[in-house]
């Protein structure tokens, strides 16, 4: 009998359009011998539509414009038999498991996975605290250096209402370039690199714009690596790749369009320097308490140290983003990643 999976996507995040093409994505590539999906689009305010999750459907140039007509739904937050209501409860639905593919806040960000782990709802990915502290740059850091020896960059936090003046002071202690960010996001939305203290105000504003608390972070020379993680106790990693900036910060822009920047998977790195970036990468995701999948991000220096940047918790999963992009290239193809994924998933 088929598993019948729920797909949670969309959000109130500013990564609800990325979320869209990532669970198109995971859609289209789940095993239609194995499981059944429930496809539910969570609106930008907030509203539950269960959708169409045909592959007519899913491949048509207007499967976005059609979740407005999607039927109204929710979760019943009943422990014991995972169901999803319709129509005001007159409809229910059961399912085996709920797989997140939302980005950003209210998705990724340990907020949803509570929700379903207050339900008892097997979850695909990682739990509440892992997506919490994972969201969280200066906390991730604290913590996976402390476990891991892997050292983060040096930075200062600033809660909203903080002094001006005290983060210029805490910017010329880091020195320039620095990056300003918020303590809590996704996609790089809300980053500024800074040159000089002039541009330390707009930066600011532009982080607190996206979260509650910002982040001063000294810039780290050298360029970024990532590596996909896979599993629960025993951990498999995708192939390392590379970030090619021309110029400026990989920011949402160059995320989903590349207009300068160049992505090599594998990475233009020694054979042994990608071991290092694996462990290292294996060592962070356990500390961190991440299970089922998540992407690693480190930044690789011209001495050839590795400083911890963040962890996705759910990375792009797109047909063309990195993960299964590092993982294809270990021979692992998209239909595959996602079956493991749902599997792992089950396991107690």
């Amino acid at each position: 009998m088929k598993k019948k999976i729920l797909i949670l996507f969309g959000g109130c995040s500013s990564e609800h359009e990325v979320s869209l093409e990532s669970a198109r994505a995971v859609l289209l590539h789940m095993d239609p011998e194995r499981f059944a999906p429930l496809a539910v689009n969570i609106s930008k305010e907030g509203r539950w539509r269960l959708c169409a999750a045909d592959r007519d459907a899913l491949q048509g140039a207007h499967w976005r414009e059609a979740m407005e007509g999607c039927a109204p739904c929710t979760l019943s937050l009943d422990r014991g038999a995972p169901t999803l209501l319709l129509q005001n409860g007159l409809r229910r639905l059961s399912f085996d498991a709920a797989f997140p593919v939302l980005h950003g806040k209210n998705g990724e960000d340990g907020t949803l996975q509570g929700l379903l782990e207050m339900a008892g709802i097997p979850l695909v990915g990682c739990g509440t605290l892992a997506s919490a502290l994972c969201m969280d740059k200066h906390r991730a850091h604290l913590l996976a250096a402390a476990q891991t020896g892997v050292r983060a960059p040096k930075s200062s936090v600033f809660p909203r209402g903080s002094q001006l003046s005290a983060m210029s002071e805490a910017a010329a202690r880091l020195g320039f370039p620095l990056f300003v960010k918020p303590v809590r996001g996704g996609s790089s939305i809300g980053i500024t690199r800074i040159s000089g203290p002039a541009e330390l105000e707009a930066a600011v504003s532009a982080a607190f714009a996206q979260d509650d608390a910002v982040i001063l972070e000294e810039a780290i020379p050298g360029f970024e690596v990532g590596c996909a993680v896979l599993g629960n106790a025993v951990l498999q990693t995708g192939a390392v790749d590379e970030i090619a900036l021309s110029g400026g910060i990989f920011d949402f822009e160059e995320k989903y369009t590349l207009k300068t920047a160049e992505i090599h998977c594998p990475a233009r790195i020694s054979a042994e320097k990608s071991a290092e970036v694996q462990e290292a990468a294996k060592a962070i995701y356990r500390a961190l308490g991440c299970r089922g999948f998540a992407r690693v991000d480190l930044f690789l220096t011209p001495a050839g140290e590795l400083v911890f940047n963040e962890v996705n918790t759910i990375p792009g999963l797109t047909a063309h983003s990195r993960y299964p992009g590092m993982m294809q290239a270990v021979g692992l193809d998209f239909q595959t990643l996602i079956t493991r994924m749902i599997e792992l998933g089950g396991e107690a």
